[in-house]
């Protein structure tokens, strides 16, 4: 492989590994117990930006700040629900950051495939940044959707 397509290939996958970066060092930093209540947080936060009754209120254009109020509300959203679950499943405080490196990495890639998939099929993430047609090409059919979804929890049956 030459060296313009190595940086093309990166660049189509940089909201992924972005987002990977930001929750394996999340998970690194706060431990194990730290991204599961994460994870259970974006569950949360899909249920209640599905189902919000009062996006008719909110631009719905992306220009018109639409987009980011909707990705505001589910960050706002998100931050709650981590820290109700932080309050009821608390973890362990004293973790090192490499032990159980491999269950960190785990559990951040599949943080990342609720986030990459709430961008492209509920938030308007990929009206600002687009992640790249490879990236939709495995998250964006909806017959898939589903299974996506799934994965995260059944992994945590094996974590």
């Amino acid at each position: 492989m030459e060296t313009a397509e190595i940086i093309a290939f990166l660049k189509d996958f940089a909201f992924l590994l972005v987002t990977f970066g930001v929750f394996f060092v999340y998970a690194m930093a706060k431990g194990r117990y730290a991204i599961i209540n994460l994870i259970f947080g974006l569950y949360i936060a899909l249920l209640i930006t599905y189902v919000f009754p009062f996006w008719k209120y909110f631009p719905q254009d992306v220009g018109d700040g639409g987009g980011t109020a909707k990705i505001i509300m589910f960050i706002a959203i998100l931050v709650v629900a981590v820290m109700l679950f932080r309050r009821h499943i608390p973890g362990d405080d004293f973790e090192n950051a490499l032990h159980n490196f491999w269950t960190k990495a785990l559990l951040a890639s599949m943080a990342t495939i609720l986030v990459m998939l709430f961008s492209i099929h509920i938030l308007p993430v990929s009206d600002i940044i687009n992640p790249g047609t490879p990236i939709e090409a495995i998250f964006a059919p909806e017959e898939y959707f589903f299974w996506w979804l799934i994965l995260p929890l059944v992994a945590l049956f094996f974590v």
